[in-house]
Formats: structure tokens, C-alpha cells, sequence
């Protein structure tokens, strides 16, 4: 591929969905960007970017982004996440917001659903703690295409074997040919959504914990800290942030501070005025730990 072909379709995605693609990531120019190419009857990387060049055709272009922006999930990624959250997070919510009994969930880049309904599963396990209340995950992502997927909530032998456990398997997910289809029941829990992070964030109204995990390391340190300021207008004081285990906020924004001994959790540090509320989620107990681990494996 020529430089200056390079330089147009990096800048081009880096614009749309503030992904930075570097010249050691090439390679995923061709992987990605050739599929879309033959869809339209184009040979080489080269036609289709000479395509976009001369008829800026926004079809093209959509499919393109989708394409250099779908990343890979599977279920209970990275696992201490989802055991933090159930574990201590969702006791906190559940005392910090008895007066209204509701909260809302939201997962940025939610790529095919993994993680919005491993905390559905989550909830689902703990129906008799949250009988009488509602709670409503969103699931965002730039792609029209894989949101479709999610929604559908219909996964390979393969998708399903990566961290999800075998008990969950049988009791959240019917065998569909050679697939798996969620259960109906947690497919009406989550809602997906199509947003560009780079948009307004504000039209998805406030949320009490947010999951942007593995997202933010593909931006640039501006993209970073605007993304963060546009979240933390969406929170609460007391509002919790996820993000990935390679990620964070130090040196990007100052809306958010590390939770003591969390890797990847973050509270508001507007928080500070109102009594600590960081400090007010105890940090989990060696019988808890386990106990978790032995439930979610």
C-alpha cells in the first residue's frame, strides 16, 4: 500500500471512531479492508481506497470503519471485573439506592454482547436480592453490523466455551443447530444501541456504573480525556467506572480516581465532597474472593 493510501484511510477511521492505527498494524488494513473490497467487486486494497477517494460513498465508508472497529469479547472476560461487581458493587448499589430501587448499566463498545449479558447472568443470579427493583443495561458500539449479532444473542461452540461456565451453558443458553441462542429472558435486559463514542454521549441519559473496558487504549490522549470528561457528565458522585486492566485515567483526566487496591475501578473525584463515597465500598474479604472464584468458574 502506498503512503499516502495509508496516511488517507488511517486518518479517515481515526476521524470517524478515533481508532489510531500505527504503521506495525498494516497488516490489519489488508485482514479487514479486503472482505469490503470484494463485496464490492474490488481486487486489491488499493481500488477500494481509490473508491473512497473519488465517490466518497458513505456506504463504503460505514462498512469500513465497522470493519477496522469490531474487536473480539467472549464472556466473564478477565473475570475480577464481573466478581468485584457482584461481590461489592452491586451490595452498594442495592443500599445506596433503596429509595428508588433502580439503577442503570452501561457497556461502551459492546462489540457482540459478551459483556452486557455476563452481567445480565450476574443480575439473573441474584433475582431474589433484587426482587421489587429494575435495573437496565445498555450495550453501545460504533458497528450496526455486530450490534446485530448481539442482539440476536446467538453464539459459536467456540464463543461460548471462552469463559463462560459450563453451568451457565446449560442454564442460560438453548442449543440452536450448531450455535447457541441466550436465553429470551436476558436478551429483554439488555438494550443495544449504535453510538459513536465521538458523538454525544449525553443522549443516553445518566447511569450508575459504566464498563468501558478495553476501548480507551486505541485513542489518543485527547480522544481519551474527551471521552472520559463526556462520562463523567453521565454519573452520579457515587457512580463507579470499569475500565480495561491496561487502561487508565492517570495523566488523561482528573474527573476520576483509581479505587484503592482495584485494579481498572474508578470513582468521581467530585466524590471527595461527598463523604468519601469510594472509601464507603469495603474492599472484598479472602472468603469472598473465593467464594466467588468458586461460583463463577
Amino acid at each position: 500500500m502506498k503512503p499516502d493510501d495509508f496516511d488517507f484511510i488511517t486518518g479517515l477511521v481515526k476521524e470517524r471512531s478515533g481508532l489510531i492505527l500505527t504503521k506495525d498494524k498494516a497488516y490489519l488494513l489488508e485482514s479487514r479492508l479486503m472482505p469490503v473490497a470484494r463485496k464490492h467487486e474490488l481486487s486489491t486494497l488499493d481500488e477500494l481506497i481509490g473508491e473512497i477517494r473519488t465517490k466518497k460513498d458513505e456506504q463504503v465508508i460505514t462498512q469500513v470503519i465497522e470493519a477496522m472497529t469490531t474487536n473480539e469479547s467472549f464472556f466473564f472476560r478477565d473475570i475480577k471485573p464481573f466478581e468485584l461487581f457482584r461481590n461489592e458493587i452491586l451490595p452498594f448499589l442495592l443500599k445506596s439506592r433503596t429509595a428508588r430501587k433502580s439503577f442503570r448499566i452501561w457497556c461502551a463498545a459492546a462489540s457482540s454482547g459478551q459483556e452486557p449479558y455476563t452481567l445480565a447472568m450476574i443480575l439473573k443470579e441474584e433475582a431474589a436480592k433484587l426482587a421489587g427493583w429494575r435495573y437496565e443495561i445498555i450495550a453501545t458500539d460504533i458497528s450496526t453490523e455486530i450490534l446485530e449479532k448481539a442482539t440476536a444473542g446467538v453464539y459459536s461452540q467456540f464463543e461460548v466455551q471462552r469463559g463462560l461456565p459450563i453451568d451457565y451453558l446449560v442454564k442460560y443458553f438453548k442449543k440452536k443447530d450448531d450455535l447457541w441462542e441466550i436465553d429470551a429472558s436476558l436478551r429483554s435486559v439488555v438494550k443495544f444501541k449504535e453510538l459513536n463514542l465521538l458523538g454525544n454521549l449525553k443522549v443516553l441519559g445518566t447511569f450508575d456504573i459504566v464498563f468501558c473496558r478495553n476501548v480507551l487504549i486505541y485513542f489518543d490522549r485527547p480522544t481519551k480525556s474527551m471521552v472520559l470528561h463526556q462520562i463523567s457528565d453521565l454519573m452520579p458522585n457515587d457512580g463507579i467506572l470499569f475500565l480495561g486492566g491496561a487502561e487508565t485515567v492517570v495523566g488523561i483526566s482528573d474527573e476520576f480516581k483509581p479505587k484503592q487496591g482495584q485494579r481498572g475501578v474508578y470513582g468521581l473525584t467530585r466524590a471527595d465532597a461527598d463523604a468519601k463515597t469510594l472509601e464507603r465500598i469495603p474492599t472484598p474479604a479472602v472468603a469472598q474472593a473465593s467464594k466467588a472464584n468458586t461460583r463463577l468458574r
